[in-house]
């Protein structure tokens, strides 16, 4: 299926997409609200802009893609790869992405407050200035990671590995 067939059959009222192929495609400003895309293959997919709020994209293939600016509010990540994936200024709040794979991902200025991040793996992940305020970030991998400036007031860190990671004017409270 194509991104023109695709959006033709989200116009029409479809909303299930399990498994689709769309790698490389072009689906930048697309409105997917509450899509059904779990295993779908959209490694180096261009969804900058994109409205993703309420999608379901357990164990997709995001690695490379450009989310940049897309809203994922509540969206169910559980077990994607998104490996290299560019989410600067991305709304993921309130997301799912537990046991997500986030490595060398760029999450600039990503609003992920009070998202799910429990065992995410974000090795060498840029979230400087990101919003990780409310966020449970248990068991995540942050071996590296830039947290530069990023809000993490009131986020759950316990056994987070955090080795070699930037906090330089990280918000923290007693609670984190």
């Amino acid at each position: 299926m194509q991104a023109d067939e695709l959006l033709k059959n989200y116009a029409a009222g479809t909303r299930d997409f399990t498994g689709i192929n769309l790698s490389e495609a072009n689906l930048r400003e697309v409105n997917l609200s509450g899509a059904i895309l779990d295993r779908a293959i959209l490694d180096g997919a261009n969804l900058s802009h994109a409205n993703l709020s309420h999608t379901s994209l357990v164990e997709a293939d995001l690695n490379g893609a450009n989310l940049s600016d897309a809203n994922l509010t509540e969206s169910n990540l559980t077990g994607a790869i998104l490996d290299g994936a560019i989410l600067d200024g991305a709304v993921l709040d309130g997301a799912n992405l537990t046991q997500a794979d986030l490595t060398v991902a760029k999450l600039i200025e990503a609003n992920l407050s009070e998202a799910e991040l429990t065992e995410a793996t974000l090795v060498a992940a840029n979230l400087d200035k990101a919003d990780l305020s409310g966020a449970d970030l248990t068991v995540a991998d942050l071996t590296q990671a830039n947290l530069a400036q990023a809000d993490l007031n009131q986020a759950n860190l316990s056994g987070a590995n955090l080795e070699k990671a930037n906090l330089e004017g990280t918000i923290l409270d007693e609670n984190s």
